[in-house]
């Protein structure tokens, strides 16, 4: 059951858990304006385009997974990419005592996005933090790293928005965030799950050092309406 929802997990969390987020129809549904820029289709592998028209604006460019097929009219490719859904396969992480994240929520929303803007983490809105609990850590007043959850199916969670400012990385700041994550995520008998590009070598070498396992090859593809 986990293997089929991961196979259309955008679509899977944006017509179950995340619906209340959401907007589309019983083909095609977007994440609404303010969170990520997702799009996802009840058949991804030939996606009914015309069913979103009615609620991405001319332009607006979408994130579109387990798609491959020709550019569908009206439409336009503005990137393409690899990458890999990595699974948690592994014991719980160790606790950590040395860190004291904060619980990232509305009033950290201009610190959230600054580390966004200077990290690109892949597709992040100010609403993005409502899909799920965010942690970050602050030198001063300000945010120098952050890992949250994002995508919801069943049983299956995503740790996603894992940054750190170029400063300060090297110091596993990013990977004790997500093994903190990890820990509440297996106490709430969840599934950790995450996507990560296919050329973050160090990223991938990492999770696989965490416990996370490569469960699929993905391609990611940035999409817009042609104005």
């Amino acid at each position: 059951m986990a293997s089929d929802l991961l196979a259309n997990i955008v679509w899977h969390s944006l017509a179950g858990a995340h619906a209340q987020f959401s907007c589309g129809t019983d083909e095609a549904r977007r994440y609404c304006p303010g969170f990520s820029p997702i799009v996802g289709f009840r058949n991804a592998q030939d996606p009914n385009f015309d069913a979103l028209v009615p609620y991405c604006a001319p332009g607006e460019r979408f994130y579109c997974g387990d798609w491959s097929g020709p550019q569908p009219a009206g439409w336009r490719i503005d990137a393409e990419s690899p990458a890999y859904q990595l699974v948690w396969d592994a014991p719980p992480p160790d606790g950590d005592g040395t860190l004291s994240p904060v619980c990232l929520g509305r009033e950290h929303v201009p610190h959230m996005l600054e580390l966004v803007e200077v990290t690109h983490p892949g597709p992040f809105g100010p609403r993005t933090h409502e899909l799920g609990e965010y942690v970050g850590l602050f030198e001063r007043d300000r945010l120098v790293a952050m890992a949250g959850e994002r995508m919801h199916a069943g049983a299956l969670r995503e740790v996603s928005g894992v940054c750190t400012l170029p400063e300060f990385q090297g110091r596993g700041l990013a990977r004790r965030l997500v093994a903190g994550l990890v820990r509440r995520q297996l106490r709430r008998k969840e599934t950790p799950f995450l996507h990560v590009m296919a050329d973050n070598v160090s990223a991938i070498r990492m999770y696989e050092r965490m416990g996370f396992r490569r469960h699929a090859q993905v391609t990611l593809r940035v999409v817009s309406r042609v104005p």
